[in-house]
């Protein structure tokens, strides 16, 4: 499949958004997941900033929020981590993890690019749509 993109290859990523109050329907960008299927490689890049969350809801669980963030990290990696998921495929794992959801933290909807370098690729696109 890499022969057919010029070396690079097919990715999919979804933005992690945090929710507070989700009857609002306000949210902030606190993270991206992405999957290269070709490599079978998931990752997620976290980057929660706390006073833009409490300036939607002053009353938010920043911990508990961190914690929902910090299990779609270990979701990612795979292994004891990843909890129910341990021993399925990354793809599997990408896709419950942008499998919509009411909860406060929620996946975006996924958008599909090239890459030489997935891992480079997650920290541009925190960059671009998070921090």
């Amino acid at each position: 499949m890499s022969g057919l993109h010029n070396g690079r290859d097919v990715f999919e990523y979804a933005v992690v958004r945090v929710v507070p109050r989700v009857e609002r329907g306000e949210l902030i960008n606190a993270g991206v997941v992405l999957y290269c299927r070709a490599r079978s490689f998931v990752t997620a890049r976290i980057h929660l900033d706390e006073a833009r969350l409490l300036a939607l809801d002053p009353s938010a669980d920043v911990a508990g929020v961190r914690a929902a963030l910090g299990a779609v990290a270990g979701m990612c990696g795979g292994g004891e981590g990843a909890g129910q998921a341990a021993g399925d495929d990354a793809g599997r794992r990408f896709r419950w993890l942008v499998a919509p959801r009411s909860t406060v933290v929620q996946p975006g909807p996924v958008h599909t690019g090239l890459t030489v370098d997935p891992d480079a690729e997650a920290e541009r696109l925190l960059d671009l749509l998070v921090r």
